[in-house]
């Protein structure tokens, strides 16, 4: 028979692990409800807005004078004079004597041209003197008619013709003796001087080269698709040059006054001329624009309108994705007028105000919904933000 120790003991037990059972459930809380994710897509987004714009095409070259030239002597002799001005990198103006030549000898030739032209004036007029005898005393001949001979025409033209080749070599002899004096043609800098003082020169010697100093000239290659962004292919275009001068950065205005017509067959470049008014500043004292310089160069092109710029990677098959206003995505067919670098320049197809998605989109599909990161901000966000100006304004 059991015992009551037996009986009562697991009743106990049982009553223990109820009571605890209790205990324990009662303290269990019930569970949190998880609050809702949100899975929208988060995009960053740019305003669209649309303005005018000039296009420019850019280029390069190296600065030369629009006119270089050799000097020669025409007449042969010792160089017994030299300009001060007259050397490597002088300035001259137009007209200004460089050298002079000993006059000499051409001096005494123009005394003799001089006298041979007088000498030919004298037997010119004796010899029409003789015609208006010959002619008297034809006419007091009754039925005879005088011959070319008798009334000395042949003579008088020999003496005309001599009074002719007399007064050449007088032109000729004063000629030569001009020559005796070397002046610079232009406005101009002295690139090289080949002679010295008491040189002796032939005819056809070279004395030195000038460089014209009124106008600078700047071959600018360009590829062929960058002509369509010009108005008139270039012609008449404003340039703006850009150079190095004493170690500072520095621009001058020109025009592209000609192309060249041709495409090179190196470099299948077209090129374009600019030109540079006054490019050593030596009439309104600007910084010079030195010859041998490497320049860059911006050309004023057409101009557009209502067009704006993007960033090129936005644009696949030549559509670019947009916000719309119910937040969501939507793909526009853009037209590309011009490709900067890193940037497009966007003509139809966009309008002011649009939101265009700059941000990377994993899975895009069109009518997808979207968000702006502000949109998104929770609540302890927003009181996080808020402390934080707070801070910020009692600072």
């Amino acid at each position: 028979m059991a015992t009551v120790k037996q009986f009562v003991l697991p009743i106990a037990v049982l009553v223990l692990g109820g009571g605890t059972f209790a205990v324990l459930a009662s303290m269990k809380k019930p569970p949190e409800e998880k609050p809702v994710v949100d899975n929208t897509p988060v995009v960053a987004v740019e305003i669209i807005d649309k303005e005018p714009m000039t296009f420019t095409v850019n280029s390069y070259g190296i600065v030369n004078a629009k006119y270089e030239t050799d000097l020669v002597s025409q007449v042969t002799g010792e160089i017994v004079y030299l300009s001060d001005a007259f050397v490597r990198g002088g300035f001259v103006k137009k007209g200004q004597i460089l050298a002079k030549i000993d006059p000499s000898d051409y001096e005494a030739a123009l005394i003799d041209a001089k006298a041979t032209v007088a000498s030919a004036k004298a037997t010119l007029v004796q010899e029409k003197a003789y015609g208006k005898v010959a002619a008297e005393e034809w006419k007091r001949i009754e039925n005879g008619t005088p011959t070319e001979l008798s009334l000395r025409k042949p003579q008088l033209a020999q003496e005309v013709a001599r009074l002719n080749s007399s007064e050449a070599g007088l032109k000729r002899a004063t000629r030569n003796l001009e020559r005796t004096v070397i002046k610079a043609p232009y406005d101009a800098l002295i690139e090289s001087r080949h002679i010295g003082l008491g040189s002796y020169v032939s005819a056809g010697t070279q004395v030195g080269k000038l460089l014209s100093t009124e106008k600078a000239e700047i071959r600018l290659p360009l590829p062929d698709k960058e002509i369509r962004y010009l108005d008139n292919k270039g012609l008449g275009a404003q340039v703006m040059v850009k150079g190095n001068f004493a170690g500072e950065n520095t621009s001058w205005k020109g025009q592209i006054v000609r192309s060249e017509g041709v495409i090179d067959n190196r470099s299948r470049m077209t090129y374009l001329v600019a030109e540079v008014i006054d490019p050593y500043g030596l009439k309104d004292n600007k910084q010079p624009l030195r010859y041998g310089s490497y320049i860059t160069a911006q050309i004023h092109g057409s101009q557009a309108q209502d067009v704006t710029t993007i960033a090129r990677h936005l644009v696949v098959n030549d559509k670019v994705a947009i916000m719309t206003p119910e937040n969501t995505l939507a793909f526009k067919s853009v037209d590309i007028l011009r490709q900067q670098g890193t940037q497009v320049v966007i003509g139809d197809g966009l309008d002011d105000g649009m939101r265009l998605i700059t941000s990377a989109l994993d899975y895009p599909i069109e009518g997808m919904k979207l968000a702006l990161a502000e949109d998104k901000q929770t609540p302890g966000q927003d009181e996080a933000v808020a402390d934080q100006l707070a801070m910020e304004d009692k600072e």
